[in-house]
């Protein structure tokens, strides 16, 4: 009765079970196996089973049967490494690249009483709707990882977006500030300019007026001296009750402060016209990039020399074309603010104790541009500083030292010439501009983040910091 109801399950279950000698010869076969192979079990029983599938695998079957015989213990074979050892239709109705059934093969030793291997069933089991499923799994999770990275992708460069989308609106609105100060600016200077004007013509005359008049109280006295020597008493008495003699020297250096205090507000007013731009006369020319710093070091050479040693660093650059009076301004700026940068530090005989570098090179991202720098090792920009580095009158000098406008009008100069400044600063450790000029900046236009300023940062002690700016200052 088991052995019949055994034999029934074998008969009746969804998989193939045969059974083979250490020969290979067929010992069972049930009705799985005869149903997909088209061979019964009576055509079947006693061949050699290569015989019945010569496509199998022979010698890895042979190995894999004497493996089971010699050690009694099962082997199994996947689909996931073999995806079928016979190749049977798999009866599920699903379309796709699946065209032969998956298997799971398993060999298992038969033993007889003494514990003797004597036969190897083998088990085959449709594994096809799993290996599908398998398969979808798959699609689906490198879709979800394709859709995940693309994701990654868009975030950064939404997050991208939006660092450039921040970046552009503080560009507009220090724009617009500039531009609202340099409108106010050029009309300052317009209405300065006028009273400044007469003022400094009335006091040539006025000068010409002294010089006549101590002339004439020089002739009076030899006059009187030479035809009416009696009243000489009385008008020199005069004379020092007015006290004429301190008079006539003093005026003249009157009108010479006079004239060097308005001289000043002239310059001042100079400064405010090129900080707005309003004097468009200046000319375009190629010009030495190297001979312009040069003058400009020649001219702030005693400003200089009690702080500070120039080091030159020149790379070969090609000749600018820009306006060299306006270059050297800003060259000037940076190198008077380089050298003060270094205030008090002179040793007790008065030498410098620090040391400015000037270097220049081609820009390696763009070799139509060219740049140079001013380094200092001095004071550096404190970071409360640096929201207002670029306003008009703005200075940390004191009172009476600084008008404040210098480096706004670099900031005029450098944005007209379509260029870039950007700084490096570490609070007690220096500072570093450079000043990036395209090659022909009379014929190029303007680019979007090139002429524009960013609010520089500064960074704390031993942490250095960097920004672009169109322009910038101390």
């Amino acid at each position: 009765m088991t052995t019949n109801l055994s034999e029934s399950i074998v008969e009746l279950v969804n998989c193939g079970v045969f059974a083979l000698d250490r020969d290979l010869r067929i010992l069972a076969w049930n009705r799985f196996m005869q149903s997909h192979s088209g061979r019964s079990a009576e055509e079947v029983i006693g061949l050699e089973l290569l015989d019945v599938f010569p496509e199998l695998p022979r010698e890895w079957l042979k190995r894999k049967v004497e493996g089971v015989f010699v050690l009694g213990t099962p082997a199994y074979s996947s689909w996931e490494h073999r995806p079928f050892l016979f190749h049977f239709e798999h009866s599920r109705p699903i379309t796709g690249p699946i065209d032969a059934m998956r298997q799971n093969c398993s060999f298992i030793p038969i033993e007889n009483a003494e514990r003797e291997v004597t036969a190897v069933a083998v088990t085959i089991v449709d594994a096809t709707d799993v290996c599908i499923a398998y398969g979808e799994l798959q699609k689906r999770e490198q879709t979800v990882a394709n859709a995940l990275a693309e994701l990654t992708v868009r975030n950064s460069q939404l997050t991208e977006l939006n660092d450039e989308l921040a970046h552009a609106h503080q560009q507009l609105l220090q724009s617009e500030k500039l531009a609202a100060i340099g409108q106010l600016a050029a009309g300052v200077a317009h209405e300065i300019n006028n009273p400044v004007g007469f003022v400094l013509s009335n006091l040539n005359t006025l000068e010409g007026y002294i010089k006549t008049l101590i002339r004439y109280a020089e002739d009076m006295n030899q006059l009187v001296a030479r035809t009416a020597p009696s009243i000489e008493p009385d008008l020199r008495a005069l004379t020092a009750s007015a006290d004429l003699d301190y008079l006539l020297d003093d005026a003249p250096a009157l009108v010479q402060e006079s004239r060097e205090g308005l001289a000043r507000v002239r310059t001042i007013v100079v400064d405010l016209r090129d900080f707005s731009r309003i004097d468009s006369t200046h000319v375009w020319e190629w010009c030495d990039l190297h001979r312009c710093i040069e003058s400009t070091l020649n001219i702030v050479h005693n400003e200089v020399k009690y702080r500070a040693d120039l080091v030159r660093d020149y790379a070969e650059i090609p000749l600018v074309r820009c306006i060299p009076s306006q270059i050297s301004q800003v060259a000037l700026n940076l190198v008077v603010n380089a050298a003060q940068a270094y205030a008090g530090k002179q040793d007790q005989h008065g030498a410098a104790q620090g040391k400015i570098t000037i270097r220049t090179g081609i820009d390696d991202a763009d070799p139509s541009r060219i740049w140079f720098e001013v380094a200092d090792a001095g004071c550096g920009i404190p970071a409360e500083h640096l929201s207002r580095i670029f306003d008009p009158f703005f200075t940390t000098k004191p009172v009476g030292q600084g008008t404040g406008l210098g480096l706004s009008v670099s900031y005029g100069i450098v944005n007209a010439h379509h260029g870039q400044i950007s700084v490096t600063s570490t609070v007690g450790a220096g500072t570093t501009f450079r000043v990036t000029l395209p090659v022909d900046a009379a014929e190029e236009s303007p680019q979007p983040g090139k002429t524009e300023p960013v609010v520089a940062h500064a960074s704390a002690p031993d942490a250095r910091t960097q920004s672009t700016l169109a322009s910038t200052g101390r």
